[in-house]
C-alpha cells in the first residue's frame, strides 16, 4: 500500500494557483476521501518568481517540466499550460512513463483528442479531463458515469462565460456589442484577444469534447457549424424581448436517427426557459437521456477555484484508481475502445429549426408579399409578422418569425431578400430553441 500519492504540476497560472490552494486548505479531507495523503511534490513553471497569493516549500517550484516528467515517485501529472504544445508533447510523454494526467486543455482535446485517448489506452492509465468542459460543472463525470444508462437525445447550453456576460449585460442595460466587450476586457471577464469566446470557437471546443463522450464518436471541429455573438444587436434583443425570448450563445448537439447535428450558434430561446435564466458568466449544459429525461447542471463555467475544483476532484479520481491497481475502469471515452465507431455529422443545411429573420426594407407598399413570396416559394411557413413604426419613404425593420424549415432553404431565400432593391442591409437571421 502505497503511503501517499505523488502528484506534478506543470503550469502555475490561474488555474495551477486555485489547485494549489485546494490542496493545501482541503488537504485533511482529501487524505479522508483517497485514504492517504496527496502531495504536491513538484510545480513547473517558466515563472518561479511571481507572487501568486500561495506559498509551497523550498524546491517545489522549478522551469523544468522535464524533470516532473522523468521522476519515477510522481504518480500524477497535471497539465495546466494549455495550447497545442509543448502540452501535447508532455501528456505523451507522461503516459509513456506509465504516469496518470489531469488536463483542463480542451482545444488540445478537441483538436487531438484521439491521438491523446489512444495513447492513454494503450499504455493503460487515466486521464481526467473534467475541468476542460465547464468549469465547475461535473459534466464530464455524467456522461462517462452518471447517465451511462442512457442513450443521450440531446445535449444544449450555455458554454463560454464570456459571451453569456456580454449578451447578458447586453440585454439587461440596452448597450451595444463593441462598449461591453470593451468594458469585460477592462473588467477580467474578456480575453485582450477575446476572439475563442466570442466568435463561439471555445464552446465548439467543449461541445466536440462531449460529442465525443455521449456517442462514442470523433468529432472533427470543422464539422461543428461555428457562429459567434459579434453580429447580435440590440435592436435584435429588444424585438426578442418582445416576442417572448432571449438571446443565447449555445451550443447544441442532437442524435437524430443514424447522425448528429452539432452546432454553435446565438439562438433566441424562450424567456421563461431554464437556460434563459442562466446569466453572467454562468453556465449551464441541459442534457436529455431516453431513461432520465431532463437533467440541467448548472455553475460557474471559468474561474480559478471552480475550475480548480474540477482539476482536484480529478486527482483525487486517479489517486483512488493508483492505491486501487486499477487503471481504465471507466474507459476515458466512456465507450470501450473498440466499440467506438464514426456516427455522421449532419451538414448544417441539413438542420431543421424555427426562424427570426429581421429585413431593414424601405417603407413601401409590396415589401411583405415579396419577402414571404420568396419565403413561400421555397416551402417556409411563416409563423408571424412584426413591423416597427411607419416612415414613409425611409426604412424600417420588418421582423419574421417561420415554422420548422431547412436551414438549406432559409439560406436560399436570404440571398434573394437581400438582392431585393427594398432591403437596405444584409438581413438577421437567428435559429430558435427550444419551440416547435
Amino acid at each position: 500500500m502505497k503511503k501517499s500519492i505523488q502528484v506534478g504540476l506543470i503550469g502555475f497560472g490561474t488555474v495551477g494557483t486555485g489547485v494549489v490552494k485546494i490542496l493545501q486548505e482541503n488537504a485533511g479531507l482529501i487524505a479522508q476521501r483517497v485514504g492517504v495523503p496527496v502531495s504536491l511534490v513538484r510545480i513547473a513553471d517558466l515563472d518561479v518568481t511571481a507572487d501568486r497569493g500561495v506559498s509551497v516549500a523550498q524546491g517545489v517550484l522549478t522551469t523544468d517540466a522535464r524533470g516532473i516528467l522523468d521522476d519515477p515517485a510522481i504518480d500524477i501529472v497535471v497539465e495546466l499550460i494549455g495550447g497545442h504544445e509543448p502540452a501535447k508533447r508532455f501528456i505523451l510523454q507522461a503516459f509513456e512513463g506509465k504516469k496518470c494526467v489531469v488536463t483542463a486543455n480542451k482545444a488540445l482535446l478537441a483538436d487531438h483528442g484521439e491521438e491523446i485517448f489512444e495513447a492513454a489506452f494503450k499504455a493503460g492509465v487515466d486521464l481526467g479531463f473534467e475541468a476542460s468542459v465547464g468549469g465547475g460543472i461535473p459534466i464530464i463525470r455524467s456522461l462517462t458515469e452518471g447517465l451511462a444508462a442512457n442513450r443521450i437525445l440531446s445535449i444544449t447550453g450555455i458554454m463560454n462565460g464570456t459571451s453569456n456576460y456580454i449578451l447578458t449585460r447586453m440585454t439587461n442595460e440596452r448597450r451595444d456589442f463593441d462598449e461591453i466587450l470593451q468594458e469585460a476586457k477592462r473588467e477580467g471577464y474578456a480575453e485582450a484577444d477575446p476572439s475563442l469566446d466570442v466568435d463561439g470557437v471555445d464552446a465548439a471546443h467543449k461541445l466536440a469534447i462531449m460529442v465525443n463522450l455521449a456517442y462514442g464518436t470523433p468529432v472533427p471541429m470543422r464539422s461543428i457549424f461555428t457562429e459567434g455573438i459579434s453580429r447580435i444587436s440590440t435592436v435584435d434583443i429588444e424585438f426578442a424581448r418582445e416576442l417572448g425570448f432571449t438571446i443565447k450563445l449555445l451550443g447544441i448537439a442532437k442524435l437524430q436517427e443514424h447522425a448528429i447535428e452539432a452546432r454553435v450558434h446565438p439562438a433566441l430561446v424562450p424567456a421563461g426557459s431554464p437556460i434563459a435564466q442562466v446569466n453572467g458568466v454562468y453556465n449551464a449544459i441541459h442534457l436529455i437521456g431516453d431513461a432520465v429525461g431532463d437533467v440541467v447542471l448548472y455553475g460557474k463555467g471559468a474561474g480559478s477555484l471552480p475550475t480548480a475544483s474540477a482539476v482536484v476532484g480529478d486527482i483525487i479520481d486517479l489517486a483512488r484508481n493508483r492505491l486501487a491497481g486499477v487503471a481504465g475502469r471507466v474507459p476515458v471515452t466512456s465507450f470501450q475502445w473498440a466499440s467506438r465507431a464514426p456516427i455522421t455529422i449532419r451538414p448544417m443545411d441539413d438542420i431543421e429549426s424555427r426562424y427570426y429573420l429581421r429585413c431593414m426594407v424601405k417603407d413601401q407598399p409590396g415589401v411583405l408579399s415579396a419577402i414571404s413570396g420568396i419565403l413561400g416559394q421555397r416551402g417556409i411557413s411563416i409563423s408571424s409578422v412584426l413591423q416597427k413604426g411607419r416612415k414613409e419613404g425611409q426604412t424600417v425593420p420588418l421582423v419574421i418569425l417561420t415554422h420548422r424549415s431547412v436551414e438549406r432553404a432559409v439560406q436560399s431565400a436570404l440571398q434573394e431578400i437581400n438582392a431585393l432593391s427594398m432591403v437596405s442591409e444584409a438581413t438577421t437571421l437567428l435559429r430558435m430553441e427550444g419551440v416547435e
